[in-house]
């Protein structure tokens, strides 16, 4: 049985919601962010990446960097940029790109439900990002940023908010310049907000498909918190997280790519002479190579193009997560052959998210001499299962594509 709250949001005023709206903390750099920052002044990225604000030199976990947002945070409502509503709400938030849409409800998920597996997980976390948001969070007193979740929607779930978005006007409606469309609206009704609760309590499971890191942060912010109020009922705003939940089989997973900058001293005919033991390989003159099914991949090396696929020796006998691309792609070429023992942590490779052009990864490779894998998207089901199996993915395993703004709904805890 999932918790799903309504919530009062702090938000933007309508008339300054688009220029708020920014992209997540942790897909952009601390340059990206200033240049954002610089052209607008109203970005959720000054609360998000507050180091924008301050002299370069500053450590990116200096306690200066925590205060800079909780300050710039308290400024914008300050300036009337933010209002709080005045009731709890739940909020529909859909996303269009490319003429494909997701519509999700946001409203805070429960920490207990995170802790006892009812908000399912599929990847690791590492300490030093999950104390930078746990910091961050108890700083700024608020949830910044939204879980993005997914679950199985019931029809009558679906109905209903279909049936709110047609008989209300939205509250917020603008295009970025990326052409992703966001809109909001409203759900302040008592009696469909009793109902959409009741609805998530019929379902089993929902899934975290991007930010872990943020779910865990807010979880142990939580508990912290728990600790420091012994008496505390569980109804208190930092017994919850800030989430969307979006129907899964409306999301859009784009590949997570691989660049090495190497090819770890082997010559190019020594390493493509190492991958026939466990890969089909076409050459694929001419053109980038991008694969169009499971256990495929696009590989590029030394000005040409490979298509790769794996034998079915190589993944049949496998768990789910063991057939995943990135996992056969890690066991039989980054490890053995490559030399990359551990991808969270050698500085050998990067991982490009799928929105950049495969010719991008060409020019990465060939800056350095390394080699360039475009990889086969993972689905949703995999997801899914691994997460139900309490299994873990390799590390950037996903990128889902449109990513969710943050600045638009702000829990305070």
């Amino acid at each position: 049985m999932a918790v799903l709250q309504s919530f009062r949001a702090l938000r933007p005023v309508q008339e300054k919601a688009a220029d708020v709206a920014a992209l997540p903390y942790d897909v952009v750099n601390r340059e990206e962010a200033k240049a954002i920052g610089d052209k607008n002044p109203l970005s959720f990225l000054h609360v998000d990446r507050p180091e924008m604000d301050l002299k370069p030199e500053i450590d990116l976990y200096d306690e200066r960097v925590y205060e800079k947002a909780r300050e710039n945070l308290i400024d914008m409502e300050k300036a009337g940029i933010f209002l709080q509503d005045e009731k709890p709400c739940y909020y529909i938030y859909e996303l269009v790109r490319k003429g494909r849409t997701q519509t999700g409800i946001v409203g805070c998920s429960s920490i207990d439900d995170y802790m006892n597996g009812v908000v399912k997980k599929h990847e690791l976390t590492r300490e030093d990002k999950e104390q930078d948001r746990i910091h961050h969070v108890d700083s700024c007193n608020a949830n910044t940023g939204p879980i993005f979740l997914a679950c199985r929607y019931p029809e009558s779930l679906l109905k209903l908010m279909n049936d709110w978005k047609e008989n209300h006007e939205a509250a917020y409606d603008f295009t970025e310049d990326d052409q992703i469309t966001h809109r909001v609206w409203m759900i302040d009704n008592q009696e469909i907000i009793g109902e959409i609760r009741e609805e998530f309590e019929g379902i089993d499971s929902l899934y975290i498909a991007d930010g872990h890191h943020r779910a865990a942060s807010a979880v142990k912010v939580g508990l912290k918190r728990r600790e420091q109020n012994p008496d505390y009922t569980g109804e208190e705003e930092f017994n919850y997280f800030l989430s969307v939940v979006f129907p899964y089989d409306q999301l859009c997973i784009l590949p997570y790519n691989r660049v090495v900058r190497d090819l770890n001293g082997l010559t190019v005919k020594a390493f493509l002479g190492a991958l026939k033991f466990n890969f089909e390989l076409m050459l694929m003159p001419g053109f980038p190579c991008k694969p169009v099914e499971k256990h495929c991949m696009g590989m590029y090396v030394d000005g040409q193009w490979y298509h790769l696929k794996a034998w079915p020796d190589v993944y049949e006998k496998k768990d789910v997560v063991g057939q995943l691309d990135v996992s056969i792609l890690q066991e039989k070429v980054l490890s053995p052959i490559l030399g990359i023992e551990d991808p969270r942590t050698d500085q050998r490779i990067s991982f490009v998210g799928g929105n950049h052009k495969a010719a991008e990864l060409a020019r990465l490779a060939d800056k350095t001499g390394g080699v360039a894998f475009v990889m086969y998207p993972t689905s949703m089901e995999d997801l899914m299962k691994i997460a139900d199996e309490s299994k873990l993915m390799p590390p950037k395993s996903t990128w889902f594509e449109p990513k969710l703004r943050s600045g638009l709904f702000i829990h305070k805890l």
